[in-house]
């Protein structure tokens, strides 16, 4: 999957299963907060990690940069 189709996948999931009630319903950028945190919290396990591929860590900081770009 590139990382467009990641990015896309990751903020269309948070805003689709988001909250929607009454009082509060989701909207797209409020997905793409939630996306973009996720992908924080996993480029911050790779400082736990003593070994990960480079290209991994270089895939999910492409995926925030499209996330950004929505």
């Amino acid at each position: 999957m590139t990382s467009k189709e990641k990015a896309l996948e990751l903020v269309n999931n948070f805003y689709e299963n988001g909250v929607q009630d009454e009082e509060y319903s989701m909207e797209y950028a409020d997905g793409k907060k939630c996306a973009l945190i996720c992908i924080d919290e996993i480029l911050e396990s790779f400082n736990f990690l003593e070994y990960y591929p480079e290209d991994l860590r270089d895939y999910w900081r492409k995926v925030k940069q499209e996330i950004i770009k929505l």
